[in-house]
């Protein structure tokens, strides 16, 4: 009897959740060729087909609609299993900076889990904007952060491409114009500069119908229909919605989120990077 390759299952996962091969291709980080060959590997393992045509892309056969419950159980023990080895003897304390699309969606299942397996390890958690939070890891006042990525840097430990998405009220925008309204965050923001350097590539007009320097402003102006916005898949939830194709709007880039360690991190925020690095990297 072969055995389940933890890899595979998470590509796996990563299909099931992202809903395609090239969503599942840049949530574990490898080309779509190699995602194709591990699903066939898997497949050769079940000894069944996997995956099968649907419309323009593939869907789940009944044995991977199977699958997906015993995959997210296997991984689950996996975690468990690594967690509480690692945790066994570790101390100390642990500060960790995150932006909020990460405290809000991914993060806290983990820092549960991570917290049980180390009961002695005291976890700081600090909300903030990239900038911010990347100063604070180059000052020490961090051991740990996650943070927009805007060119590789010697401190990351594990990098999580997502793709960017238009979102908007599920109602729809309050009013039709002619230039697109966007609801921005307040500069320097990378979804900011991604949004504004696709439509003037794609010359089309638009206008800054509202400005936040918080997650929190945007996500009110987006569900009031006062605008759209450019996020990640986790930003989509609460009455927010991928906007319709009707819309015609440019694409937009991938977005890259670095989980990096402070000079000084000691081996429990290593530890707790590298499971950050690996859970949060599957769409939840």
């Amino acid at each position: 009897m072969e055995t389940f390759d933890p890899d595979l299952l998470k590509t796996f996962l990563a299909f099931v959740d992202g809903g395609s091969l090239a969503k599942a291709a840049s949530a574990v980080g490898r080309s779509p060729s190699a995602v194709t060959a591990q699903m066939q590997r898997l497949e050769e393992i079940v000894g069944e087909p996997l995956l099968s045509p649907q419309g323009r892309g593939r869907g789940l056969t009944p044995a991977g609609e199977d699958l997906v419950g015993h995959a997210r159980r296997i991984l689950a023990v996996h975690t468990e299993a690594w967690l509480a080895l690692k945790g066994a003897r570790a101390g100390g304390r642990i500060a960790i900076g995150t932006t909020q699309d990460f405290a809000d969606h991914g993060l806290p299942d983990l820092l549960r889990a991570f917290a049980v397996s180390h009961p002695r390890v005291r976890i700081e958690l600090r909300v903030g904007r990239s900038l911010e939070l990347g100063s604070a890891l180059q000052g020490g006042q961090l051991d740990l952060a996650i943070t927009m990525r805007n060119a590789p840097s010697p401190d990351e430990a594990a990098v999580i491409s997502e793709p960017m998405l238009w979102l908007c009220s599920e109602k729809g925008l309050a009013t039709r114009q002619e230039a697109v309204p966007l609801a921005l965050l307040d500069p320097y923001c990378g979804f900011r500069e991604a949004a504004l350097n696709a439509f003037d590539a794609a010359g089309r007009r638009y206008r800054i119908a509202a400005g936040s320097a918080s997650l929190a402003g945007l996500r009110t102006a987006v569900n009031a229909g006062i605008a759209l916005t450019p996020r990640t898949r986790r930003f989509a939830h609460s009455g927010i919605v991928e906007v319709s194709s009707e819309f015609d709007l440019p694409p937009l880039p991938v977005a890259d989120f670095a989980i990096r360690l402070g000079r000084e991190a000691a081996r429990a925020a290593r530890d707790l990077a590298e499971l950050l690095g690996s859970g949060l990297a599957l769409p939840s």
